[in-house]
Order: structure tokens, then C-alpha cells, then sequence
């Protein structure tokens, strides 16, 4: 219920309200599995990188040790191929038309402050996101703003997918390609499924699928720009987990936008028995599934 109230106030709002928490990352707090269910390292997942394009970090965004674990990934991604290899670090939690300022503060041309205000960061940015920008900006790493502008998602969410054909081509340059691509019937059923129990739901649920596909496809494309770079990019990717568990939603998309890009998703959930892996819950949810340990406050709102 928590994750299906979230997503609808993702969707329909102009920001989600989460807050401050700070914690180191510790293997105690997380149990690290395969797919099926064997157990698993971090290395393991860091060598299974080596041959891919992205890897998707599928978070619940007041997962704070999820949050120390997407650093101690990205730190280690860079010490094991940094020198051969450009890393780049892309966001769901910032937006396409505040790249220019993502830019600016990672060159040092502006202070943090004004990044924070005007890329419109989430209010938990600097306890669960900045050390991953901060330490891609001393390892001068690139930082994607890969979402779409969120007034954009609530314009598809209120009025349907064709809204946004009355946009400027400046505005339109913010998104994917339109017109962006149907879900598949598996990731439709799965947000059905989801969301079919909120009252929210009940009112426009299909404009509310079309703006999460909106979400997919624009993140995805932003992914498939960067792989189009020099000296074969390697993407590490942060979006909520719905967006690309069970290799659903934006990867999906991606295939679309670049066929023969090859990509790992790692799932982080947080659960009260995070040692222990559930198949009915937790099998195929990713290649790797990172569970957290629920005891660990959450990410304040």
C-alpha cells in the first residue's frame, strides 16, 4: 500500500516529499541474492557488469540503506573499470529540462544551493543522493537528468497521452520520442494489478499508465543518447523499482531505443526478513535482488 500511494503522488503531483536520513553502507544490513534465489556478493554483481551497457539500481526511495549500497556499487563500479571505461551516473530524481544545471554545478559554476533550487531536487537529495553526485563530481563523472519534466507526466495523468502533442518542440525535446511507446501487455497487467485497489486509481487510470510509460520511455531514451557516446559508456542507473523490475517498464524501452544494449537490473527492497529469500515475492524481480534490512529507519518524509 505504501508503494502504491507513493507512485500515484509521483505520478499525479508536482514532487514527492521525502526527507533526511543518513547511514553508512555495512553488509549487515543487506543480503544480497541471484535472480533465483542463490546467494550472492556485491562482487559478483560488479564482474557480471563487466560485459554490460547499464546497470539498473530499482530502489524504493526511502530505502536508506539501498541508498548507501547504490554509493559503495558506484565507487566500486569506478575503481573496477574507471580507467578503461566512462561511467556515467543517470537519475531518475532529476529532470530533462534542468541538465544545463546539473552541468553548471558540476563544473563549479554554481553553488549548491542554487543547483538544489533550481534542478528542483527531491527534498531527500542530500541525505540518500548527493554522495553519489558529489562523488561523481570529484571523479568528474557525467550525471544524467534522465526523467521527464514532471508537469509533463501530471499533463498525461489528467489528460491523456495526446496532451502533450500541443507542446512546443523545445518542450517536446524533453521527452522521448513521440509518439512514445505503448507499455507491454506484462508491465500494463503488473500496474493494473497495483494500482486497480486505490480509489485514485479508479479515475483516469489509463492516462496514469500512459504518463508512467511516458516516464519509462523518456528515462530510456536518456539512457540510449548516452550510449550512443565515446569510448563505450557504462550507465549506472537509479529509478524506483517499479520502473525496471522483472526487466520490465524502462528497460524494456530501451531495447526499443537501443536494441542491442545489454543491461543488468539489480532489485533493492527493504523486508523485516531480509536474509531470507521469498520465491513468491522476490524470484525474476531482478538478476540480482538486494535485500535491505526493514529495521533501518526509513528516509524521512
Amino acid at each position: 500500500m505504501l508503494y502504491r500511494f507513493l507512485l500515484i503522488v509521483c505520478l499525479t503531483t508536482s514532487a514527492c516529499t521525502l526527507g533526511s536520513a543518513q547511514i553508512a553502507y555495512s553488509a549487515d544490513n543487506v543480503a544480497i541474492f541471484d535472480g533465483a534465489g542463490s546467494p550472492a556478493t556485491l562482487e559478483q554483481i560488479i564482474e557480471a557488469s563487466a560485459t554490460m551497457d547499464v546497470l539498473f539500481l530499482g530502489e524504493q526511495h526511502d530505502d536508506a540503506v539501498a541508498h548507501a549500497a547504490q554509493l559503495e556499487f558506484l565507487k566500486r563500479l569506478y575503481e573496477r573499470f574507471g580507467a578503461g571505461r566512462r561511467i556515467v551516473l543517470s537519475l531518475e530524481m532529476f529532470e530533462r529540462d534542468t541538465q544545463i544545471v546539473v552541468d553548471e554545478y558540476l563544473a563549479g559554476l554554481i553553488s549548491e544551493t542554487h543547483f538544489i533550487t533550481s534542478a528542483r531536487a527531491w527534498p531527500n537529495y542530500k541525505s540518500d543522493y548527493k554522495p553519489l553526485v558529489e562523488f561523481a563530481k570529484e571523479k568528474k563523472l557525467r550525471v544524467i537528468a534522465a526523467n521527464a519534466p514532471r508537469r509533463y507526466v501530471n499533463m498525461v495523468s489528467r489528460g491523456g497521452r495526446a496532451s502533450i502533442n500541443k507542446l512546443s518542440r523545445e518542450a517536446k525535446s524533453w521527452l522521448a520520442p513521440l509518439p512514445f511507446t505503448e507499455p507491454s501487455a506484462a508491465y500494463a497487467a503488473k500496474f493494473r494489478a497495483l494500482m486497480g485497489g486505490a480509489s485514485e486509481a479508479q479515475m483516469g487510470l489509463e492516462n496514469i499508465l500512459a504518463s508512467q510509460s511516458l516516464w519509462d520511455a523518456t528515462m530510456a531514451d536518456s539512457i540510449a543518447k548516452e550510449l550512443r557516446g565515446p569510448a563505450r559508456p557504462f550507465v549506472v542507473h537509479l529509478n524506483g523499482s517499479f520502473h525496471s523490475e522483472g526487466r520490465l517498464g524502462t528497460v524494456e524501452h530501451l531495447q526499443k531505443y537501443r536494441r542491442n544494449a545489454k543491461a543488468l537490473v539489480v532489485t533493492m527492497r527493504y523486508e523485516k526478513e531480509f536474509k531470507s529469500f521469498d520465491k513468491t515475492k522476490h524470484a525474476a524481480i531482478g538478476d540480482f535482488v538486494v535485500l535491505t534490512d526493514a529495521a533501518v529507519p526509513r528516509s524521512r518524509r
